[in-house]
This record gives structure tokens, sequence and C-alpha cells, in this order.
């Protein structure tokens, strides 16, 4: 006859389902469990989570960088009254009392974050003293006054370059057809004007403002480098004109040929988009930039 099976209580099977977990190296499954300790599937069961709780609490590592606040922190002294002496059981006056450390783990070392390499420690520039003009480091050196150009001697050498242009291109205005027309008959009949002036005029005059757009500094970019181009542009058409009269009335022409005659008809014309456009620039550059 078998006898009975006594039941075993779990903290008799601890042991040696331990054991049985180092054997296998880690926490063995519950078949595991019931062949090895021969016990039933609840109890096997009950055992596995054991050692499932027990693995998790010897995971757990408090860390290092948490300090807890201490217990032991003494009351505050009051200072002792008027008239107690220092040898009465009490504080001495004045005495210092030795503040409470909290005690800091051996391993736990403060250690400065690292500088991360992608970000190198900046340049330091020193400042040079400034230097003025009697050689003395170390004081303001006086702004400069800068004296403006004499505006006479610039009328003197222009003057005779204006009679020559004039008279060149109201000469070539002649050749190609400008001439004396009466520009407001019925009113004023008696009033006339030679067209060959428009062409000393708009091309000379705007090759002058052009100029002073692009090398005054204050138009705005885009319209700094129209004037440039449109002004060297229009110093070379002058030129060429100066220079197609001159041959014109060497070889005794009178009436100059017709690509001539057509290129310096359209002069008015070319003079005047490039005029407006050039105002379009800075004005409306100056608003953008406004």
């Amino acid at each position: 006859m078998t006898a009975p099976t006594v039941a075993r209580p779990l903290a008799d099977l601890m042991p040696a389902a331990r054991d049985l977990a180092e054997e296998v190296g880690g926490v063995p499954s519950r078949n595991r469990i019931m062949s090895a300790l021969r016990v039933g599937a609840p109890k096997a069961t009950a055992l596995r989570e054991a050692l499932i709780a027990e693995a998790a609490e010897a995971e757990t590592v408090p860390d290092p960088w948490t300090f807890a606040e201490p217990t032991d922190v003494p009351a505050p002294v009051s200072p002792a009254p008027a008239g107690s002496a220092s040898g009465l059981g009490g504080p001495a006056v004045g005495s210092a009392v030795p503040a409470q450390v909290s005690p800091v783990p051996a391993e736990v070392e403060q250690v400065s974050p690292p500088v991360p390499a992608a970000y190198p420690p900046a340049e330091v520039v020193e400042a040079s003293p400034q230097v003025a003009a009697d050689g003395h480091p170390g004081t303001s050196a006086a702004p400069r006054r800068t004296r403006r150009v004499s505006v006479w001697p610039l009328m003197l050498i222009g003057l005779p370059a204006f009679v020559a242009i004039w008279a060149g291109w109201v000469g070539l205005g002649g050749l190609t057809g400008f001439g004396v027309v009466h520009p407001l008959p019925g009113i004023a009949d008696g009033f006339s004007i030679n067209t060959a002036i428009t062409l000393p005029i708009g091309v000379e005059v705007y090759a002058a403002y052009s100029l002073r757009a692009w090398l005054s500094g204050s138009a705005p970019a885009r319209a700094r480098a129209f004037a440039k181009w449109s002004g060297i542009g229009s110093l070379a058409v002058g030129a060429l004109g100066q220079v197609a009269y001159h041959l014109l009335v060497a070889a005794g022409i009178e009436a100059a040929p017709w690509w001539i005659t057509t290129a310096v008809a359209c002069l008015p014309v070319a003079v005047l988009g490039m005029a407006a456009a050039l105002a379009h620039l800075m004005h409306d550059d100056a608003e953008v930039t406004r």
C-alpha cells in the first residue's frame, strides 16, 4: 500500500528552487520546476513567481546620486540667556557648533561633464588699444576732417569740352536730318527751335547723371549696377558720335549714311528709356530698403 504524499510548504521548496535557477542560469519554466521538484502546477507557478520577484529585487540597484535626507539632524541650539556662564552646563557664548554633514558614498565622485569635441573653446581676441595721431596708445584718435574738392577747376576743364561736344552733336544732327522746327504752330508761330540740341542735352546729361548715381554710393545696389553700365554706354556713344561727325566733315559729306542717321535718330528715345528705368530702380529699391 502506497503512503500518502505530504504537501511541503513553499519555504521548504525555495532553496531547491534557487539551486535549480542557478543551474539553469535564469528563472526556470513551470514544467521544469514541476519535473525537478515533484510538485504540482499551482505550487510550481507560485515558486516561479517567487523566483521572478527575487530576481527583480536583485537587479534593482540604488541610484548613487540620490542622497537620503539625514534623519539624525540635531535640533537647533538656542542662544544662552544673558548672564549665564560657559561652565554651567550650557554651551559657551560664541562657541561654534559643528555642522552636520551627510555622508557621501566613497564610490561617488564628482565629475565635471566633458566638453564636446565639436565645440572647441572660443578664441580669445585681445582688443588692440587705440592709437591717437600723436602715437600714444590708449587714447582715442580724433576724427579726420575731409576737405571738399573745389568746383571751379572742374568747371574750367568742362567748359571747352562742353563747347566741343555741343558743336559736334549739333553738327551731326544737321547731317542726319535734325534741324529747325516750329513746335507751337498756331500758338507761337515765331517760336522755333533746332532739334539738334536734343542730342547733346540727352546723351551727355544722362551720362553725367548715371555716373553720379553710380559713384556717389547713395543709390541702391540694382540702381548702381544699371547706372554703371548705362553711363559707360552713354559715354561710348557720345565718343562715337563725335568721331562720326568729324570724319564726315573731313570727308566733305553733307548727308550722313542711312545707318548713322538711324542710330542718331534713336538716341533720344534710348536716353528717355534709360533715364526712366534708372529713376524707377532708385525709387523702388529705396522703398524696399525703407
